[in-house]
């Protein structure tokens, strides 16, 4: 626990040491893709409001100067599996960024969606004496809240204050300067398999860049994907991915809930590669010119020509129709919105006062997606695109960059987390479990 709370207050002052420079680059490390952008900081002029998720933290005005994408190699389910590959495949990208802004960047910050995430919600309180609430003091209210016991090869990648209370009054942001006599706080930890993110640090390492900061692909493509007022007013985002389908559930501006499942577009790429008898290139490049998961009868009609290379004439030949590929497609779509309903439900998604999703990512492109989808996760369902931010080029605004363009805005505008406070390392906090948004349903 203390080596991670070190690590994350290492890579918090590589953040600031990159802030001052100017410059930090962005990395996603997807299934199908890694992306990167870079961002030039103009120093501290205020963001306008709408555009922040920060809250008690400062924050600064970015430019994107260079973006860079590439077909990901080495990574499935979100996390690596052949470090050479992915290495390779970092470097393309950030050189190809870096070329396109003119200047060299030693900091990224990094994203991932794989390490099978776990949340908790924690509570603590503390007493005060009755003079105005310091920065000590939220340290110690931080410092008070029961850990859960998060288990073997498991680590903390967020720990963030979702709500203060000071005596009787709750929901504040920042109970810093307010006079009272007991503080209490609610947290949200997201915890992931800590072989996954030594990995990921192992990697960028070896590729001559410093992490100023990692976090969860779910929880950033919420950021960008998320309306300020859903953001506040209660909403889930889906980031369907290609390895793996990130969920986070958001209230009051903070994430309360994260969770992943492990399918993605990949998988329905898949499907297509064994029912048609293609290789995963040609499958790919049918789903995304003729994929769909709701056939009409035109489809019928319509044939679609598979193509090849494999020598045999009548094999390269072959067409399909579009409801066929349909056919092979939809159980797939249905079978990861299923799962992703069944995470909503256990988060007690229900009994949130808004019932809003946002699909978003890669595979939410999927044509009629925006019909199958209210029939399994509810009525209020709307495909999202992230947020515009400065400078960032027409060919990465898309679904597919909502986690990119969330780390942008992730990184400008971090919000609290555990390790931005001086926490006394003999008062880490105890041992007892309590589960994920029960002090959510006793507090709102």
């Amino acid at each position: 626990m203390t080596d991670l709370y070190a690590q994350q207050r290492a890579m918090r002052a590589h953040r600031t040491a990159a802030m001052q420079r100017g410059v930090i680059a962005i990395l996603d490390v997807g299934s199908s893709k890694i992306g990167c952008l870079v961002l030039r900081f103009d120093g501290p002029d205020r963001f306008r409001e709408a555009d922040g998720v920060g809250t008690m933290a400062g924050q600064s005005a970015f430019r994107v100067i260079g973006a860079a994408t590439t077909r990901s190699r080495g990574v499935r389910f979100g996390e690596i599996d052949a470090m050479q590959e992915t290495e390779r495949a970092i470097r393309t990208a950030v050189q190809a960024a870096q070329k396109m802004a003119n200047i060299r960047v030693d900091h990224v910050i990094a994203c991932f969606s794989g390490g099978a995430p776990r949340s908790y919600g924690l509570a603590g309180a503390v007493d005060l004496d009755g003079g105005s609430v310091t920065e000590n003091d939220v340290a110690r209210v931080l410092a008070s809240c029961d850990m859960p016991d998060i288990g073997e090869g498991r680590e903390v990648l967020h720990a963030q204050p979702v709500n203060f209370a000071l005596d009787h009054r709750s929901g504040l942001k920042d109970p810093r300067g307010q006079i009272g006599n007991r503080l209490s706080v609610d947290m949200h930890v997201l915890t992931v398999d800590s072989a996954v993110i030594r990995n990921l640090l192992y990697c960028i390492k070896r590729c001559d860049l410093d992490v100023a900061g990692l976090a969860s692909s779910a929880y950033v493509s919420s950021v960008s994907a998320l309306v300020e007022d859903e953001q506040e007013l209660g909403a889930a985002c889906i980031d369907f991915g290609g390895g793996s389908t990130g969920l986070s559930i958001f209230m009051k501006k903070h994430m309360i809930y994260g969770d992943s499942v492990r399918l993605g577009g990949d998988h329905v790429t898949a499907d297509i590669s064994k029912g048609l008898q293609v290789p995963m290139a040609t499958a790919e490049r049918i789903k995304t010119f003729y994929g769909g998961v709701h056939a009409t009868g035109m489809d019928d009609r319509e044939m679609i020509e598979i193509g090849g290379e494999t020598g045999d004439w009548e094999h390269d030949r072959r067409t399909v129709s579009r409801s066929d590929l349909i056919a092979i497609m939809r159980p797939r779509v249905e079978e990861i919105l299923e799962e992703a309903r069944g995470l909503l439900d256990a988060a007690g998604f229900d009994h949130l006062p808004s019932q809003q999703i946002v699909l978003t990512g890669g595979a939410s492109q999927i044509p009629g997606l925006d019909g199958l989808a209210p029939r399994i996760l509810g009525q209020q369902v709307r495909i999202g695109r992230p947020l515009r931010v400065q400078g960032l080029p027409q060919s990465v605004t898309g679904s597919a960059f909502a986690s990119s363009v969330g780390l942008c805005l992730f990184a400008a505008h971090p919000q609290d987390e555990w390790w931005d406070f001086d926490i006394p390392a003999d008062s880490y906090p105890a041992r007892s479990l309590k589960r994920a948004l029960k002090w959510f349903k006793d507090n709102w």
